[in-house]
């Protein structure tokens, strides 16, 4: 009788293999988490951004607008020579940080075909509407879109096309 112990060459190809099957799986798996999250990320982000130009308004008692001058990028400005236009940049400060690069297409849906999101001195947000980001086809998020009224910002996500406020 044989009292050597050890593995064989088969169990270690076995065990091996096993392993890599699972590293595979899990890297695939990985990568799609981390488009989803980098989706969510920059919802969070123009969310956040949104919010600060609607209490930077009341707070500094003037209007501020936010436009989108590319597909994958936003800016907000301060009506400084508070002429209350929000299509004229002339005399606006556009705020420092400003304009931010993303590395998706945002594109905003607002109400009226208005190109420029409007904050007044007591936070009202004209028009109504929302931004949605485009996702990546292999990319499942649980939000991807940003909608908003007169008083509210809600992020959410794309269902049948329209932004579904969570």
């Amino acid at each position: 009788m044989n009292s050597d112990r050890g593995i064989t060459l088969v169990e270690l190809i076995i065990v091996v293999s096993i392993i890599g099957i699972l590293v595979v799986a899990l890297g695939f798996s990985f990568r799609g988490w981390m488009g989803a999250y980098r989706i969510e990320s920059l919802t969070k982000e123009i969310q956040v951004d949104l919010m600060s130009a609607r209490a930077r308004s009341m707070q500094r008692n003037r209007e501020h607008y936010v436009d989108f001058p590319t597909p994958t990028s936003y800016r907000i400005r301060e009506d400084s020579n508070e002429d209350r236009n929000p299509a004229s940049l002339a005399g606006d400060t556009i705020l420092p940080t400003y304009p931010k690069t993303v590395q998706y297409t945002i594109t905003p849906a607002l109400t009226g075909g208005a190109t420029t999101i409007r904050f007044n001195v007591r936070g009202r947000i004209t028009p109504d509407g929302n931004i949605q980001v485009t996702l990546p086809a292999d990319v499942v998020a649980d939000y991807d879109c940003i909608v908003f009224d007169d008083l509210r910002i809600n992020i959410g996500r794309v269902v049948g096309g329209a932004c579904d406020a969570k």
